[in-house]
């Protein structure tokens, strides 16, 4: 199987993760007796700090998951994989993770531009690939 499956094997695994963490912690907020189920409404923020981050985070990697299958799929049918192409699946799934660990870490000045940073590097990696389609 070609690299480029497995980085994006690894991106869903990620996302999932994120979400399993976020899930688990809400629960046990909930069976703590801290939080009602009701209590942790869509798009607003609420709960801790880090629980925001998370959910943030989260949602970061469910917005870009589309676009990484996007790219493979439309790679792969148009028969272009090739070594750059799977490299470039290490660098999009490096600094997803990168980007998602540095939300969950910090929000200062030096994190949010490191974060913007990961996330112009998956970007940048996207639009290649794309370009090189045609």
């Amino acid at each position: 199987m070609e690299t480029i499956y497995f980085t994006l094997i690894g991106f869903a695994l990620w996302t999932l993760g994120l979400g399993v963490s976020l899930t688990t912690y809400r629960s046990i907020l909930v069976l703590l007796g801290k939080k009602k189920s009701n209590e942790f409404p869509a798009g607003i923020q609420h709960g801790s700090d880090f629980n925001w981050r998370l959910n943030r985070a989260h949602f970061n990697s469910l917005e870009n998951l589309p676009i990484f299958l996007t790219v493979v799929y439309l790679t792969s049918s148009f028969g272009m994989i090739d070594s750059f192409v799977n490299q470039a699946g290490f660098v999009i799934l490096g600094a997803r993770v990168l980007q998602s660990l540095t939300h969950l870490t910090s929000t200062s000045v030096l994190a949010v531009n490191l974060r913007f940073t990961f996330y112009m590097v998956q970007v940048v990696t996207y639009i290649i690939l794309l370009v090189r389609l045609f």
